[in-house]
């Protein structure tokens, strides 16, 4: 997870250096017990090189304890990685419909068509209001929630239109007498 420039010690420890690994502690005090909790923190730098209009030392820190991280910059793919996930799941809920139904079958089906709206929306966002350019497309403005609000107003528009249009059914002989 990433580090909060909160206390004065990490402040100071995100403010100069190169990347690097620290052990960072943090006491608490619960049930008039004092805790330490004691972890790694590792500090990414990398140069801005003119992003964001900006330039010089970027310096991120991530808390993490996993067998698997052992550089600064492996801490932050990883986390660049779990960012996605959250993302995602941020984007998601924006379109899930809401139900009190206790059915798991129900509710997987609402996750999977909230996933596949998601998936829909990147994939029309990048081939189609994206414009090609040299190092990569440029994606323009259009937000998930209004791709959503398009795509209801699509189906309250077919549902409106299969209510006008009669089913097949024989006449009545109450109209054409």
């Amino acid at each position: 997870m990433p580090i909060i420039r909160w206390g004065k010690a990490i402040q100071q420890e995100l403010s100069e250096g190169w990347s690097r690994v620290i052990d960072h502690d943090l006491t608490g005090k619960l049930d008039g017990h004092s805790w330490t909790v004691e972890f790694p923190v590792y500090i990414d730098c990398t140069y801005l090189n003119g992003r964001y209009d900006e330039h010089g030392v970027a310096r991120h820190g991530y808390a993490a304890d996993a067998p698997f991280i052992d550089t600064p910059r492996q801490a932050r793919y990883h986390y660049t990685k779990r960012f996605g996930i959250e993302s995602s799941y941020r984007l998601s809920e924006q379109a899930i419909a809401t139900t009190t139904t206790r059915n798991s079958t129900v509710r997987l089906l609402y996750v999977v068509v909230s996933l596949l709206l998601q998936n829909a929306w990147r994939y029309l966002h990048y081939e189609y209001v994206a414009t090609p350019r040299r190092g990569g497309r440029r994606l323009w403005w259009w937000p998930y929630k209004e791709f959503v609000n398009m795509v209801r107003r699509a189906a309250w528009t077919a549902l409106a239109v299969r209510r006008a249009v009669p089913a097949n059914r024989p006449p009545d002989d109450r109209f054409h007498r």
